[in-house]
């Protein structure tokens, strides 16, 4: 199982990156896929999730800047995020959730400069 995740960068406050996230070998149907994000010395907390029927979830802190999307077959999830904060300087992390499963990728780092 892996999830491929990419776009992580330095950019300065009030710009924006889009990260990619790629699953493979996944042993079943993928009921939701996510982004989580650890910065340091914090927990890992969520940034935005979307079933397989379109529906989507964002945390408060990140709503009206970050879109998630993804492709019909999942071959594919994007995280768009505009207006970035330098709170926002973090890991973020890829997940795919199977019925009680949940597969985490490698993590990419995103900072952002004040």
């Amino acid at each position: 199982v892996q999830l491929q995740a990419s776009g992580g960068g330095l950019v300065a406050a009030g710009g924006s990156l889009r990260l990619s996230c790629a699953p493979s070998g996944i042993p079943g149907s993928i009921r939701t896929m996510g982004w989580y994000r650890q910065a340091p010395e914090k927990q890992r907390e969520l940034v935005a999730t979307i079933t397989r029927d379109g529906i989507t979830n964002y945390a408060d802190s990140v709503k009206g800047r970050f879109t998630i999307s993804r492709t019909n077959a999942w071959t594919t999830v994007y995280l768009q995020m505009d207006s970035l904060k330098p709170e926002d300087t973090a890991v973020y992390y890829c997940s795919a959730a199977l019925g009680f499963t949940t597969y985490w990728g490698q993590g990419t780092l995103v900072t952002v400069s004040s």
